[in-house]
């Protein structure tokens, strides 16, 4: 993920946002930027260097024409409009709470409707496979909508080499295809929502693209 202080560009000529993808270092580092974005954004309210950034960052209007134009347009003027003490309130509201969060952002839940159940062991099998494993300082289990977002930042990695495709997409329809969409309308729906009403509608037209980028890889393949 980009250095917070560096302000951040808006999306859009991306690979993700062509609805391809090629070998260009600078798409790949947009693709894992974005998905460093939001693993830090549903990971914990945003801290001020990341609110600041998303607060300078551009919104061209020579992208209007880009699929994701219009949902960064949006997050980058919540992020404007909504100070960080309101953004952290409204992120212990929907997804920490006392007892049951409002919204979950476990994979198991919304898979399984429970937490901790077959989905997260499976997620676990993969990581191992793939030689990833939960840093010891970080509390929320693998399932996390945020971790699997840091996975997929990694499997991305820098652009700098040669990105293992397959195994991003491997792992993104195995443990994100299927449940993502249904905490993100959540989010969405939710009338306490309002800073991250834009992060989860971004992230769902981010999602889309990713999705139809990787059908259109294994129809190529």
């Amino acid at each position: 993920m980009r250095s917070a202080s560096r302000p951040m560009t808006a999306p859009g000529t991306a690979a993700a946002a062509r609805h391809e993808f090629d070998a260009d270092a600078a798409d790949e580092r947009a693709r894992a930027d974005l998905y460093g974005l939001l693993a830090a954004l549903f990971h914990e309210p945003p801290a001020p260097a990341l609110l600041a950034s998303l607060q300078a960052a551009t919104t061209d209007a020579a992208l209007d024409g880009a699929f994701l134009a219009s949902g960064w347009r949006t997050l980058v003027e919540a992020a404007r409009r909504v100070d960080g003490d309101a953004i952290a309130d409204e992120y212990a509201a929907l997804f920490l709470g006392l007892g049951k969060p409002e919204v979950f952002l476990y994979g198991s839940f919304h898979i399984a409707g429970t937490l901790n159940q077959k989905p997260l062991v499976d997620l676990r099998d993969d990581l191992r496979r793939l030689g990833l494993e939960r840093p010891e300082h970080v509390e929320v289990t693998e399932d996390h909508v945020a971790s699997l977002c840091e996975v997929m930042r990694v499997l991305i990695g820098d652009g700098t080499g040669a990105a293992d495709l397959a195994a991003q997409q491997r792992f993104f329809d195995a443990h994100l295809r299927g449940w993502v969409d249904r905490l993100f309308e959540a989010i969405v729906e939710h009338p306490r929502a309002d800073f991250y009403r834009a992060v989860a509608a971004f992230a769902k037209d981010f999602f889309a693209v990713e999705a139809q980028a990787f059908d259109l890889l294994a129809a190529g393949s």
